[in-house]
């Protein structure tokens, strides 16, 4: 089940939502929670099915470990060690043993020559994004920041189903304070306003623009050769980079509405980053909640001041290697992990040093490095983003002479017109517009937002016959 859907929008949703407030009214609080904590796990089991177990045994054995460890005192912390080595190990295991089995048992084979059969294990849905929430309440209850959450908080944390299997990323300690204010047990018709309209733009960006604009570009990456056309390749290459931005940053608004709807408010995830200066910039705009992740967990863990050998550039990369190999189990995620890595250790230097490019200059560099490392994301094979690359170059295509030239771009845009406003569309949002962080800011019930936000949602329930998945549910 995912959102942008007729089972979600009118039976899933409403019936979750009416249920919740009405026992809250009647002050059945306790009840409540549990019946948001039992409508979360049916939501998830819908997705994964046979993962379902293991998701319950995971989330449970999580809370014990975390539990053992916030009441253990100063004096044991040999104990907390080991339970935080034991939690730890659980969840890189589980992660790596759905994500990583086929990847390693390709590279052993590649190495010492093996046959070795690949498993071809389904990977779970949203195992990447909640195996980082449990890891960071493992380690803040190591490091004695969490307060013994009843069991029903915790669950809440881990399963609210709009962050449950995309993101954003939420932190226990952001989020139970709020199912524990009194204040968020009722109907807030401010917030459920907020909630529809936020939710609207969400669904929009995802079904009127992320879905064609995907499955067009798809189609291109799928038949890739050495000898692509010049303009198709730019064009399909941009169309992937626009639309991975309106599908993820789609899903957020949808969440991050769906919470305002239950009076919880979810980080936000994306503010523009296209609109960045430098790749240092970008990634403090994208995917805010992952960043802040691994900012707070990984490359904190590294980076020690005055320290050569853990400098803010080594932690900076290694910080990058897992983001890239968190992405996926390839290679090419690697190298994508890496590639950033490196750039936003450019700009950082470049800071230091009070360097700093044009806006002119600054600007467009930006945007050509977002595009040319976004190929390399979506290329299933080194192959196939070399061949982009090439195509990239191959100006034989546009033909020998202007007027050739002239001709194949007029052609390319009378063919490829429909496809085009689209992206130019997109391009105008991404660029021109106030994003969904503005909006939600400044956000007013009126007519005005009213009309906006009910043509959105009549647009996208006529086209969710053509819903494509979330492209993060490979993650």
């Amino acid at each position: 089940m995912i959102f942008s859907t007729y089972q979600f929008i009118f039976l899933f949703l409403p019936i979750t939502f009416a249920v919740y407030f009405a026992l809250n009214h009647f002050k059945q609080h306790s009840v409540a929670k549990i019946w948001l904590v039992v409508c979360s796990l049916y939501f998830y089991g819908q997705g994964s099915p046979d993962f379902f177990p293991f998701f319950l045994a995971s989330i449970t054995g999580n809370y014990i470990i975390g539990s053992s460890m916030s009441r253990m005192e100063g004096e044991q912390p040999f104990q907390k060690k080991l339970l935080l080595a034991i939690g730890l190990a659980g969840n890189i295991g589980l992660l790596g043993y759905y994500k990583y089995t086929d990847f390693f048992i390709e590279n052993f084979n590649l190495i010492t020559g093996s046959d070795y059969a690949l498993k071809h294990i389904v990977l779970p849905i949203g195992i990447s994004f909640f195996t980082f929430q449990l890891i960071a309440f493992l380690v803040d209850s190591y490091r004695g920041e969490t307060k013994q959450y009843d069991f029903v908080n915790y669950l809440l944390f881990i399963t609210f189903f709009p962050q449950l299997i995309v993101g954003p990323i939420i932190h226990h300690g952001e989020i139970v304070p709020q199912f524990e204010n009194q204040k968020n047990l009722k109907i807030n018709y401010d917030n459920l306003a907020k909630g529809l309209f936020l939710f609207s733009i969400g669904c929009a960006k995802k079904i009127l623009l992320a879905d064609p604009m995907t499955t067009n570009a798809q189609e291109f990456f799928n038949n890739v050769t050495a000898n692509s056309d010049l303009l198709l390749t730019w064009f399909s290459s941009i169309e992937y980079t626009i639309s991975y931005y309106f599908d993820l940053s789609g899903y957020a608004d949808m969440a991050i509405g769906l919470g305002w709807m239950f009076n919880i408010a979810i980080p936000q995830n994306f503010d523009s980053p296209y609109k960045a200066r430098n790749f240092q910039d970008y990634w403090r705009r994208w995917h805010m909640t992952l960043s802040r992740f691994l900012s707070n967990y990984i490359f904190r863990s590294v980076y020690k001041k005055n320290c050569k050998w853990r400098n803010y550039y080594i932690a900076t990369m290694v910080t990058f290697f897992v983001s890239g190999f968190w992405h996926g189990a390839g290679w090419t995620f690697v190298v994508w992990g890496l590639i950033n890595g490196f750039f936003v250790c450019a700009a950082s230097w470049m800071k230091r040093r009070n360097l700093k490019f044009p806006f002119f200059i600054a600007f467009p560099l930006t945007a050509l490095g977002v595009i040319l490392v976004r190929v390399l994301f979506v290329s299933n094979t080194f192959t196939d983003a070399w061949n982009v690359y090439l195509g990239m170059v191959n100006f034989s295509s546009l033909g020998s002479t202007v007027s050739e030239a002239l001709s194949s771009v007029w052609n390319f845009i009378i063919w490829h017109k429909s496809s085009g406003l689209r992206l130019l569309i997109g391009i105008i949002i991404c660029w021109f517009l106030p994003n969904s962080k503005t909006m939600t800011e400044k956000f007013k019930t009126n007519i005005w937002t009213v009309l906006y936000a009910a043509l959105l949602m009549l647009l996208c329930i006529m086209q969710m016959n053509k819903v494509v998945q979330f492209l993060y549910f490979q993650f």
